[in-house]
Parts: structure tokens; C-alpha cells; sequence
């Protein structure tokens, strides 16, 4: 069984997308690993860093984007017409084992799923709220969970802000990676979504484990960033905190322009060797979690 995992900030702006789409090419690449990244975004920027516009247009043409999938989930359609194995588009940038459920620029927003919800519930307080937690809960672990035995990772990229699409998600997943850059208002969104996890874990909808926090677009140290590296490691724990930072690096903004992630296109970048190194944390990490024997430990930093 693959292990769902979650790259959230309530924070946009932060490296979600360039750290998953890293990630998930590393894990692939380097170690073997099947890995399907599912693009939950409207702004679709995972989807758009591994294919070029073009591509994406045609997918959205034939109906092969989540969007299809969410619109099966939402309207509980007993024989529906797509599975998700004929939507994921596979072996990206030509690596085998790396996969991708498209995004969509015309995914749900919360205010049509809420008028849906509304007329499920018969305009009924408490059945609308009854509803609108049963979508919380089911939305995405209904496409998710099938899909998880065909991967060692499913892993997932947000937009930003508290959405029932990011709540859907994080309550589908196993654990969790914080993209965080070292400056107060990326604090700010660690603390919304902690308390959005509180509240899950209270309520026992969820038993997500957070993975860490990694530092990204880390520049030269200031006065500032050690303030927030202080604060988190005051609220986390020393250990929250990845070792590997992701610096600032021209080459991960160029890599866009190829549709392939930095990792791929300029692999001796400064970039690209912090991303593999943080791959290799997270390896351990989750190998820490799930309890692997003798899991090797992350490799110094060169």
C-alpha cells in the first residue's frame, strides 16, 4: 500500500510545486519509486512544470483532467464513465514510474460544491453540515485510496488558503510535508494549518503524521529567517525541521521553461543536488514512520 502525501502551506508562494515535482522525479529516478503527483491547483502549475500547454489543452479536450473525476465523486454516479487509471497520464519526462492526474484550471470551488451540497441536504442546517462533512471526508479518499496499492507514493500539491478541496486532501492522506520559507507571514499559514489538523485529529477524521518542514528559496541568513527557523523549532521540535534547505537557484526558475523539473534539466545546479539531498531525507524520514529496519540514514551534504 502507497503512503498518500500531502505538500501544504496555507501560505501560496512558498515552493509546493517546485518541491513536489522535484521530489517525485528524484524518488523516481534515483531510487526506483512509483509516484503519482496529483495536481489539485486550479492554477495548475504541477501539471503545466511537466507538460507543455499544448498537451494539457488536448487532455482537457478529451475529459482526462481530475475535474471529471471530482464531478464522478460529487455526483455519486453509479456507473461512471471514467476510472482514474485512463485520466493519469504516465512515465513523464520519459522516467518510468513518474505520473501525473492532470489539474484543472475549472476545478470545483467551494461555492458550487456548497450549492450542491444545499440541495443534497434539502436546505436543512444540520443536514448541510452533515453533508458537507461527509464531502469533506470522502471527496478525494474515494479517487485517492483505490490508487494507492499502484504506487509507493501519491503525492499531493495544494493551492493555497483553507478550501474543502485542501481539507479533502489532507483527510485523504497519510502524512505531510510544510514547504515554509524562512519569513513570518509563511508562519502565519503553518499556524492555519495546524489548527485545521487539530481540529481533524480531535474530531478523529485523521491520523496524518507531519513528515517535516523544509526551508525553500533560502537566501543569504538574516536575522529574520533565524527567528522563524527559532519559532518553528519551538513549536515543532528540532527534529520538524528538515536538514536540507532548498536555496534560491536561477536554475529552478528556468527549468519551467523545459516543462521538467530542475532535478531533470540542470541536475549539477546547486538546486537540483539540495533537491536530491532532500529527497533522500525524505526517504528516511518516511522509512522512520513506517517502521523500515536498518533504513539508511540521509547522505552529508557535499
Amino acid at each position: 500500500m502507497g503512503s498518500i502525501v500531502a505538500f501544504v502551506n496555507m501560505k501560496g508562494g512558498v515552493g509546493k510545486t517546485t518541491t513536489t515535482i522535484n521530489l517525485a522525479a528524484c524518488l523516481a529516478k534515483d531510487y526506483n519509486k512509483r509516484v503519482l503527483i496529483v495536481d489539485l491547483d486550479s492554477q495548475i502549475n504541477a501539471t503545466l512544470s511537466l507538460m507543455s500547454p499544448v498537451q494539457f489543452a488536448k487532455l482537457k479536450k478529451d475529459h482526462k483532467t481530475l475535474r471529471n473525476l471530482v464531478k464522478q465523486s460529487v455526483s455519486k454516479q453509479t456507473k461512471p464513465r471514467w476510472a482514474p487509471t485512463e485520466i493519469i497520464q504516465t512515465n513523464l519526462c520519459g522516467i518510468n514510474g513518474l505520473d501525473i492526474l492532470p489539474g484543472d484550471i475549472e476545478l470545483y470551488e467551494d461555492f458550487v460544491l456548497a450549492d450542491i451540497i444545499y440541495e443534497r441536504s434539502q436546505g436543512k442546517r444540520d443536514n448541510f453540515l452533515e453533508c458537507w462533512q461527509e464531502m469533506e471526508d470522502n471527496l478525494l479518499k474515494q479517487i485517492l485510496r483505490p490508487l494507492a496499492p499502484m504506487y509507493d507514493f501519491v503525492l499531493l500539491d495544494f493551492s493555497p488558503g483553507d478550501h474543502l478541496m485542501t481539507r479533502s486532501g489532507i483527510l485523504a492522506s497519510d502524512y505531510y510535508v510544510i514547504p515554509a520559507k524562512p519569513e513570518p507571514l509563511s508562519v502565519v499559514g503553518i499556524g492555519i494549518l495546524q489548527g485545521r489538523i487539530k481540529q481533524f485529529k480531535d474530531n478523529q477524521r485523521s491520523t496524518i503524521e507531519l513528515l517535516g518542514i523544509t526551508f525553500t528559496s533560502l537566501g543569504r541568513t538574516t536575522k529574520m529567517a533565524g527567528q522563524v527557523q527559532e519559532r518553528l523549532e519551538r513549536d515543532f521540535g528540532k527534529t520538524s525541521l528538515f536538514r536540507t534547505a532548498i536555496p534560491i537557484n536561477v536554475a529552478i526558475a528556468r527549468a519551467v521553461d523545459f516543462y521538467k523539473p530542475v532535478v531533470l534539466t540542470e541536475p549539477k545546479s546547486t538546486g537540483a543536488k539540495a533537491y536530491k539531498r532532500l529527497a533522500n531525507e525524505f526517504l528516511y524520514r518516511w522509512q522512520q514512520h513506517i517502521k523500515v529496519p536498518d533504513s539508511p540514514k540521509p547522505e552529508a551534504e557535499s
